[in-house]
C-alpha cells in the first residue's frame, strides 16, 4: 500500500466523505466478489457490499491502523454474507443446483452449456467458503495475490495452499462435465 492510499484511508477514517467515496470505488468489486464467493447470487451480494459500506462509515473510527482498512472491509462483508446465507438458506446450495439441473433434459448445445454452467455453480458451492471466496478474488476479479492477501488477512504460503487445493478440488467435480463435452 502506497502512501496515497494510506492517505485516503486515514482521512476517511477521520470522517472526509470525499476520501470514503474513494475507498467505495477502489473496494466495491473486491467486496462483491467475496460476497458472491459466500452467497452465489448477485442480488444479495449488492446488498451486502452496500449493507458493508454502510457499516464501515458508520464505524471507521474503530479502524486504528489505516493500512488495515482495506481488510476491515472485508471482514464486514464476508460477515454480513455469512450472516445472510444461514438466515435466508435453508437448502445446501449445492442440493439447489443438482435439484435445478435435470439430467434427463434432451442434449443440446444450449442445455449441455446449462448443465456445464451448473456444474461448475455446484462445485464452487460445495467449497469451504475461504476457498470460494480467494477463488472468485483471483480468478473472477483477476486480483493479484498481495491484494488477496491483504483482503483476506492470509500469508502468501497460505494464500497459494488455499487457491491450491480449491482448484484440485474443482478439477476432480469438473472432470466428468468436461469429459462430457469433449
Amino acid at each position: 500500500m502506497d502512501s496515497t492510499d494510506r492517505d485516503i484511508y486515514r482521512a476517511a477514517i477521520q470522517g472526509d466523505r470525499d476520501a470514503f467515496e474513494l475507498i467505495i470505488r477502489a473496494n466495491s468489486r473486491t467486496l462483491f466478489a467475496i460476497a458472491f464467493g459466500v452467497l452465489q447470487n448477485r442480488a444479495e451480494a449488492e446488498d451486502v457490499v452496500q449493507d458493508a459500506f454502510v457499516n464501515a462509515w458508520k464505524s471507521r473510527w474503530r479502524v486504528r491502523e489505516s493500512e488495515k482498512f482495506p481488510a476491515w472491509l472485508a471482514t464486514i462483508a464476508r460477515h454480513r454474507a455469512r450472516d445472510l446465507a444461514r438466515s435466508r438458506r435453508t437448502v445446501p446450495l449445492e442440493a439447489e443446483w443438482d435439484e435445478a439441473l435435470d439430467p434427463t433434459a434432451e442434449a443440446t448445445e444450449e442445455t449441455r452449456a446449462a448443465h456445464v454452467n451448473g456444474q461448475v455453480h455446484a462445485a464452487l458451492a460445495a467449497l469451504p467458503e475461504t476457498h470460494r471466496v480467494a477463488l472468485m478474488l483471483r480468478y473472477f476479479d483477476a486480483l493479484d495475490y498481495a491484494t488477496i492477501e491483504r483482503t483476506l488477512g492470509l500469508t502468501n504460503g497460505a494464500l497459494r495452499g488455499i487457491l491450491g487445493r480449491a482448484l484440485q478440488t474443482m478439477r476432480k467435480r469438473l472432470q466428468p462435465a468436461l469429459a462430457s463435452m469433449e
